[in-house]
């Protein structure tokens, strides 16, 4: 994750650089149900709006927590399918809350309602995320469901009136990004605390449409938005938190940005990035399915480190022999073509493997995602991997 309104805040108030910090443990990302009342076009877990068997029961994730906390894990993002679909959600939750953990709900907002909404203030969620796809007709589209936009937004508005801290979660592609420049203002007039731009990712539903990724000029065009977005609401002292994740090239992009509009702070904002250090996927982020298995993070569903009913997580999450992990762990990693070149690396590690590894079949081929040109990142002229429509691996000049 790339949380675009720290570095912004480094340009209007910059803080000592000091010694780097990573957390006790990693953010695990829980899918504690795969079964959803929607079948978004873009869903990474495939879900469906039915039950699925094998899922941990209550007991099964209370003992999880426990290993979890013993790890020293700092958060747990609540998610699905759709995790309000769990009859017991509100339980695991509130225990959650008094273990300790900064917990968050990951919903698709749709079934947040009166009947439920004060069930949702109680447990104090230190964050309630809802995806939003674009305004009414796009969001609908993708959602495939008449009226999911106005529930979803009425789901929001609930938990804005008790106090709850919310935020939108927006996932681009060429379908639907027209539609972000209205999102923004309604993140803005809705009294929206945070709002994530999610880069679309290969995998799951993901994958079968990565043909319809955006373009990298939309990408970068939306990156910009984002950024004079964040820094208008930060001159204007509006409280507001912009993040993106999925995509860690993001970071030289905005350093690109920054030396651009404020070159007397760029030398300072570098330093803070590569203090970052970019994608931290089986470093600092984990993922647990809902089956238990575990996975670097939730867009490796096809990749499985272990089983938390047959190991401890932290087991898991140490053992070096998976290839994968031991890359993903290791620094510098072992990445490939422009990558290995590239003078940001340092930034962004590489990015999120997933991409090269659905493209090519090699996790630590160039990632086809990163939309800086070879002049931008320091590499010298030749081809390179981008996604194309209908075609497995195409080479570009």
């Amino acid at each position: 994750m790339f949380r675009i309104s720290s570095y912004i805040r480094e340009i209007t108030t910059p803080t000592p650089l000091g010694p780097r910090r990573s957390p006790p443990g990693p953010v695990v990302i829980w899918n504690l149900i795969r079964r959803c009342n929607l079948t978004c076009k873009h869903c990474y877990s495939i879900s469906a709006d039915k039950d699925f068997a094998g899922e941990l029961d209550t007991q099964e994730v209370f003992r999880v927590m426990d290993d979890l906390k013993a790890f020293r894990v700092p958060v747990l993002i609540l998610s699905g399918g759709e995790p309000l679909l769990r009859p017991d959600i509100f339980e695991i939750a509130g225990r959650a809350k008094a273990m300790g953990f900064y917990v968050g709900l990951s919903s698709n907002g749709t079934l947040i309602d009166k009947d439920n909404i004060d069930a949702i203030a109680a447990v104090d969620f230190d964050y309630v995320g809802v995806s939003l796809d674009g305004i009414r007709a796009t969001h609908d589209k993708f959602r495939r469901l008449d009226g999911a936009f106005e529930r979803s937004l009425a789901g929001l508005r609930l938990c804005r009136e008790l106090g709850v801290k919310i935020g939108v979660r927006f996932t681009m592609t060429q379908d639907n990004a027209t539609d972000l420049p209205a999102v923004l203002q309604l993140v803005e007039d809705e009294g929206i605390d945070r709002f994530y731009f999610s880069h679309l990712n290969y995998a799951g539903r993901g994958n079968k449409n990565r043909a319809d990724d955006a373009h990298h000029i939309l990408t970068r065009k939306a990156m910009d938005l984002l950024f004079d977005t964040a820094w208008d609401c930060e001159r204007r002292g509006l409280d507001k938190d912009f993040t993106t994740g999925n995509n860690d090239a993001d970071g030289p992009f905005f350093l690109h940005w920054v030396q651009r509009r404020f070159p007397q702070h760029a030398a300072h904002v570098e330093a803070k990035l590569r203090q970052w250090g970019g994608n931290s996927s089986g470093v600092n982020v984990a993922n647990i399915d809902n089956l238990g298995n575990v996975h670097p993070d939730t867009m490796w569903w096809h990749h499985t480190l272990g089983n938390v009913r047959e190991r401890k997580f932290g087991d898991i999450w140490t053992d070096l022999s998976d290839p994968l992990l031991a890359g993903l762990k290791q620094s510098p990693r072992p990445v490939k073509g422009r990558c290995a070149d590239c003078r940001y690396l340092s930034i962004c590690n590489g990015n999120t493997r997933v991409r090269a590894q659905q493209l090519t079949g090699d996790p630590w081929q160039e990632d086809p995602g990163c939309y800086l040109d070879n002049a931008e990142i320091g590499v010298a002229d030749g081809e390179r991997l981008e996604v194309k429509p209908w075609v497995r691996l195409q080479s570009v000049a």
